[in-house]
């Protein structure tokens, strides 16, 4: 069974992208559609029948040189059960949406052959994430990782024709690469010290690991550090974690589905899962799980305050989803791996059904993406408008506080700022802080794109409004399948994931490695009554000032940014990071790539390339031409002279000899 849900996206992909012509366009699109809903169907099936023991599943024998041997094997255990269902769930929803969302694409006019294209690279996406989450060794995650990135890069650059498309598939392909380069050399680091990349061997080796030192860049380190930390920045890269983050709004330059594939179940999730994955070594390296911490706290509020001010519809979810990505790795930093892992789950159903809600709303409006140009449009939009309400509702984390009871981003969420509170150390404490002001954050970009986008008068084109309409029923149904996730996700899972420690470690089983002093998990059931209410309270004061900027007093925000103009370009030009990565590093690679095409390439390989052909050949040309002038004197001299020059050049030798 896990075979199929393995592979039955990669047949799909190869169907749609090489078999359309064969069956047609529409038949291989709903046949790649087909197919992953069957792998979701069997997705479930797993996760809700799974025993919780580990297996490994073997393929086949994939690499075996020196000591190095690797098969290619399904490892199924409680969070590769989990990871199948988000995936293949998600995704299946996405393809389904796809199917009305690309029937109506205003975009791309070239050729038939688009819409199975866009279906096959869906497919190769998820077959990729499949490949990751499955995997029982490094380097078969690693495989996963890379055609993640790939995929990733052919879905964001679709629109090609797109200056900026094409911009924005090659820096998300770049900046990911710097996280790879430290993922790689973590698993060169693992290799190097345990002579394996099978998680078995790896995860019986984390205490030998913390004992080792190792030299790296002129250093002696612990070994576990060194390999947690490396491993940490490719998760940084892969899940757009502060100073690797700049790829991830620029994605949006990709379909709207690709949008919700990307930044709400998979790719941007997988750095977690790496984390998660590797417990049993991150358990044994204090210094990088307050690492982890630390950077996922500072993304968690640093990507909330640049979405207070963004004006594009797709940008302010994009920068959610790095704020959330850091809510989850704080709570990996602080060894609840499968709170980790809770709000992982959660919020694959609200982010998703936020981004397809939002391509509801572009799709409606012409592709029209700037707040400033909707307003008023819950009227016209009647079912996109309760599905993102949902969504907003989950994300802010709408329940009833000091209970159970709530949207799936009120309990997920509330857990992740419990254990932060509950963690030993300052870093946890500072975590903590940051995450509620994320939280208050939160909440007032999320009800501000509500009451920009459905409440009030409408806003642009005139025309633009008069005809805008509810999408059709294909695209409304993953609306509806995600809005029954986002409601009752959170609770009909919570105990298994943020339960009493006992049931919280017997769901996940030897999926999740704690070490003995790590008590947080139970520590966090006992963190004072303001630390649980803190984030209900910081989400009403959210929804309270965005309800008094955009419904009450609308012109206030424009006179705030007017008055306080300083911070608000700040944020608004996302605290400068690409201009200063500009600064850093694009300006002096292009200044050093100019000098190299017009001193490199053109004056010393063109020069020489050019000197020879043009000075050189030449004059040994005319030279052999003078030489051959048909006159008999002339070649009886070349043979006298040919002769005294051998009889000289003999006699000189015999001489030395």
């Amino acid at each position: 069974m896990t075979q199929i849900i393995l592979f039955a996206p990669l047949v799909g992909a190869i169907l749609a992208g090489f078999g359309w012509r064969l069956m047609g366009e529409k038949a291989a699109i709903w046949t790649a559609t087909g197919l992953l809903f069957l792998a979701a169907f069997l997705s479930w099936i797993v996760f809700l029948g799974f025993d919780g023991e580990t297996r490994s599943i073997p393929i086949l024998r994939w690499i075996e040189s020196g000591s190095l041997a690797v098969d290619w094997a399904i490892r199924l255990d409680r969070r590769t059960a989990v990871m199948l269902i988000v995936i293949t769930t998600v995704s299946a929803l996405v393809h389904l949406y796809s199917v009305g969302y690309m029937d109506h694409d205003e975009n791309w006019r070239e050729g038939e052959a688009y819409k199975a294209r866009f279906f096959a690279y869906l497919s190769l996406f998820t077959f990729a994430m499949l490949m990751l989450v499955t995997a029982d060794n490094l380097l078969q995650l690693f495989f996963g990782w890379e055609g993640v990135g790939l995929a990733s890069y052919l879905l964001i650059g679709f629109y090609w024709r797109k200056p900026s498309a094409n911009a924005a598939a090659v820096k998300a392909f770049v900046v990911n690469r710097v996280g790879d380069f430290g993922f790689l050399l973590g698993i060169f680091a693992i290799f190097l010290m345990v002579d394996s990349v099978s998680f078995d061997v790896i995860f019986a080796s984390g205490a030998a690991m913390a004992a080792q030192q190792v030299g790296f860049l002129g250093l002696t380190v612990n070994g576990a550090e060194l390999v947690a930390f490396l491993l940490f920045v490719g998760a940084m890269g892969k899940s757009a974690q502060l100073f690797l983050h700049t790829w991830l709004p620029d994605a949006m330059e990709g379909p709207t589905p690709v949008s919700a594939l990307i930044h709400a179940a998979t790719m941007v999730t997988a750095g977690v899962f790496l984390v998660a994955r590797m417990s049993p070594v991150f358990e044994f390296t204090p210094g990088a799980m307050t690492f982890v911490t630390v950077i996922g706290a500072l993304t968690a509020i640093f990507a909330a305050s640049v979405g207070l001010v963004q004006n594009d519809i797709k940008r302010v979810i994009a920068y959610s989803t790095c704020s959330q990505l850091g809510y989850m790795f704080v709570a990996a930093g602080v060894g609840v791996y499968q709170v980790a892992m809770f709000h992982l789950f959660t919020h694959a159903f609200f982010k998703a059904m936020l981004f397809l809600g939002a391509g509801s709303v572009i799709h409606a409006m012409h592709h029209e993406q700037d707040l400033r140009r909707y307003g008023g449009l819950r009227h016209k939009l009647p079912w996109t408008f309760w599905a993102m309400l949902v969504g907003t509702l989950a994300i802010t984390g709408v329940g009833i506080p000091l209970t159970h009871i709530g949207l799936s981003g009120f309990l997920s969420k509330d857990a992740v700022i419990e254990s932060a509170f509950a963690a030993p150390g300052e870093a946890a404490r500072m975590a903590f802080w940051l995450l509620v002001a994320a939280a208050a954050m939160t909440s007032f970009y999320s009800w501000r794109l509500m009451f920009m986008t459905f409440w009030g008068k409408p806003r642009g084109d005139r025309h633009t409004h008069e005809h805008a309409h509810e999408s059709p029923v294909v695209m409304l149904v993953p609306l509806a399948v995600l809005a029954v996730g986002s409601v009752l996700a959170g609770m009909v899972w919570y105990n298994d994931f943020f339960g009493e420690t006992a049931q919280a470690m017997a769901f996940f089983g030897p999926a999740i490695f704690v070490g003995e002093g790590n008590t947080v998990l139970n520590d966090a059931h006992y963190v004072p009554d303001w630390v649980k209410a803190a984030p209900f309270v910081a989400m009403l004061s959210g929804l309270a000032l965005a309800w008094l900027f955009y419904i009450r007093r609308p012109d206030l925000p424009r006179s705030l940014a007017r008055t306080h103009h300083g911070l608000y370009a700040f944020l608004l030009n996302k605290w400068y990071f690409d201009e200063l990565y500009g600064l850093i590093f694009v300006r002096p690679a292009r200044a050093l790539g100019g000098f190299l095409w017009r001193r490199g390439d053109g004056s010393v390989i063109d020069g020489a390339i050019n000197g020879l052909a043009m000075g050189i050949v030449p004059f040994f040309t005319r030279l052999a031409g003078r030489a051959q002038s048909g006159y008999l004197f002339h070649y009886a001299f070349a043979i006298v002279l040919g002769l005294v020059v051998l009889i000289t050049w003999a006699t000189i030798t015999a001489g030395v000899n």
